[in-house]
């Protein structure tokens, strides 16, 4: 595994975008993609668990639909546990050397993203990113899909993301 995708997603059930995105990704032998939602259904985080799959990854994407400005509940209890178990655990640096990329699928189009709501994707992302910053790790720009509709994805662009 070179990349680990970690994907969230409160309502996977009825998911289209994100569900479609992880099947491509599942094809790809250099990713190796972790749902938390399917994992963690009591939302209780392992984050020993974690901390060894962080350990074999050279690249950590975070892929989530943006809810009210933010990640899913379960990814940002995944980030409170094991990113602090990981500062205040055996080896603090472990994400040094690493880098760090979110993919966000969005269903409002590209222009309400840009400044419309007084924040641009990047700066409601910005939080995130600067957590792993934070842990050390190096930032890659974020993938950003806008579009609820499965059918239409950008697939080859989306593989060479996840390459690094």
């Amino acid at each position: 595994m070179k990349t680990l995708l970690i994907l969230s997603h409160t309502y996977w059930e009825n998911s289209k975008v994100n569900k479609a995105l992880a099947r491509e990704a599942l094809g790809l032998d250099y990713v190796k993609v972790h749902n938390i939602n399917e994992v963690y259904k009591d939302g209780k985080i392992d984050a020993a668990k974690e901390i060894e799959l962080l350990k074999e990854a050279e690249f950590i994407v975070f892929q989530f639909p943006l809810f009210w400005f933010s990640t899913p509940s379960l990814m940002k209890e995944w980030q409170d546990v094991v990113l602090s178990q990981i500062l205040h655990g055996e080896n603090p640096k472990l994400l040094s050397g690493k880098k760090f990329g979110i993919v966000s699928t969005l269903g409002g189009a590209k222009d309400t993203y840009d400044g419309h709501h007084g924040y641009t994707l990047n700066e409601l992302l910005r939080p995130i990113y600067y957590a792993f910053k934070y842990c050390g790790a190096t930032l890659v720009d974020e993938f950003a899909i806008y579009s609820a509709d499965a059918s239409n994805l950008p697939l080859q662009e989306y593989k060479s993301y996840l390459k690094g």
